[in-house]
């Protein structure tokens, strides 16, 4: 085969260490790769994906019409039309998928307000942030009345801080990054800064529920100026000292 014949299928080496954990020492093997290999690992990949997609939006559609307890994994897998057996390739149980959902939904929601937040080219203090990231997720799931009965009914601060601390997944929004980020512009040292999301996330998830399904005790707009009050003493009472100008 000429050289013009490699370039014409656009060979790829992929180059494998192996380690000899006895000598410690290193020997390495080239496997080559050629387009159509390459191709077909991504037609794997996609249909994988598909799969995956596939069973994450049938079991929200089944989650937020039957609910979480009456809906099994053969009412899953029958749905979205795959074996059984492929459930548990991506997912443990129904509770695992259940939580991959939460936290895929609530990345969705915290997504759009960042976006929103940004785009206003406002420079907001640390409590207005926070404040104005809150607002914009509540009158979301104000109008989306089905996401937040199946985030709230099965939101717990386990399922919040795994989707917190862990890498996330396909086009999810990083928690974390956008957090600490948030930490480290602020003026001040936060205390206790998981404490501190912790008492928002339950104080907004538990009010906002009543408020928005059944206007108890109030309507969410007379809610809302008693719920920031109260999200802006809890983030006052972890203020701690002032950072150096240079640090900001």
């Amino acid at each position: 085969m000429t050289v013009s014949h490699f370039e014409r299928l656009t060979v790829f080496a992929f180059c494998i260490i192996i380690i000899d954990k006895t000598s410690r020492a290193f020997a390495g093997f080239c496997r080559i790769f050629t387009e159509k290999d390459v191709v077909k690992m991504g037609k794997i990949d996609m249909n994988k994906k598909f799969k995956e997609d596939s069973l994450l939006n049938t079991a929200f559609s089944l989650f937020t019409t039957k609910g979480v307890s009456k809906t099994s994994i053969s009412d899953i897998v029958n749905n979205a039309g795959v074996a059984k057996g492929t459930f548990y390739l991506y997912f443990k149980d129904k509770y695992d998928i259940r939580n991959k959902l939460i936290a895929h939904k609530s990345s969705m929601l915290f997504r759009n307000a960042i976006e929103a937040l940004n785009a206003g080219g406002e420079k907001y203090s640390f409590n207005d942030r926070i404040i104005f990231i809150v607002d914009n997720i509540i009158n979301q799931l104000n109008e989306n009345k089905s996401l937040l009965n199946f985030i709230a009914k099965n939101l717990s601060w386990g399922v919040f801080k795994h989707a917190l601390i862990n890498s996330p997944k396909d086009n999810d929004v990083d928690f974390k990054s956008i957090y600490d980020a948030m930490l480290e512009d602020a003026p001040y040292n936060i205390e206790q800064p998981e404490i501190m999301i912790f008492m928002i996330v339950e104080l907004v998830s538990s009010t906002c529920y009543s408020s928005i399904l059944y206007d108890e005790p109030v309507g969410l707009e007379d809610l809302k100026p008693y719920l920031y009050k109260s999200i802006n003493n809890i983030i006052d009472t972890h203020v701690g000292p002032e950072k150096n100008k240079d640090h900001i």
